[in-house]
């Protein structure tokens, strides 16, 4: 069995309003042995595609490479933007080792609702996935019902709303469509990107993401 940890403290401070909650990085980065262009942070992945939708979305003109300057522009923008990262997961055991959400066992899970207590500007979760097993919201529905904690839909369009009430505050949850390209298939089958497809054939599952995001970290949702 491959012991597969979060290499990353949450990155959280007192201003924080909005928190992206994914699960882990893929295990190369807890043994400290990247690709050419990851970056060794937060989704530093190279091939992932959440900052690359962040970079579109807010013309960052990020690095994609293993250098510090890379990091500190991320940390940067997290900060002006009020944006933290908190990965629900700490850690689990795997048998494969990969980025597999479902390739997981004896899985810990962080205290989410601690930090969402002691930072008191947190109002959103922003899921990297929505309620598959062993995803971000799967985690957090288990939480929340271990705490009797209801979880109330608000909207039921793409992306999906939720909300629940603790430390006497109203915390939304946002389900994104997944920043990895595994999503791709289920994409393909969305009927939205299907109508968005048909009425430009050159709209790709990165623009439908992009669009997505746009609504959530940079629009008012």
């Amino acid at each position: 069995m491959f012991f597969h940890f979060h290499p990353y403290e949450p990155f959280l401070n007192e201003h924080t309003k909005k928190v992206i909650v994914g699960t882990l990085p893929p295990p190369r980065f807890c043994k400290k042995e990247f690709k050419s262009k990851d970056v060794d942070f937060c989704y530093g992945s190279q091939d992932g595609l959440l900052w690359k939708c962040l970079d579109k979305i807010f013309d960052l003109n990020l690095l994609y490479e293993n250098k510090k300057e890379a990091i500190t522009q991320r940390k940067e923008f997290l900060i002006k933007n009020q944006i933290g990262i908190c990965d629900i997961v700490q850690s689990c055991q795997r048998e494969k080792i990969d980025a597999s959400d479902l390739g997981m066992s004896d899985v810990k899970l962080r205290d989410i609702l601690g930090y969402i207590k002691k930072y008191k500007n947190i109002e959103t979760l922003i899921f990297t996935g929505g309620n598959s097993k062993n995803g971000p919201e799967y985690f957090l529905r288990q939480i929340l019902k271990e705490e009797k904690i209801k979880l109330n839909l608000v909207c039921k369009d793409i992306p999906k709303v939720h909300s629940f009430t603790y430390d006497n505050r109203i915390i939304n949850t946002i389900s994104l469509t997944s920043p990895s390209n595994a999503a791709n298939r289920y994409i393909g089958s969305n009927a939205l990107y299907k109508k968005r497809k048909l009425e430009n054939k050159s709209y790709t599952t990165f623009d439908f993401r992009v669009e997505q995001y746009k609504k959530v970290f940079k629009d008012k949702i």
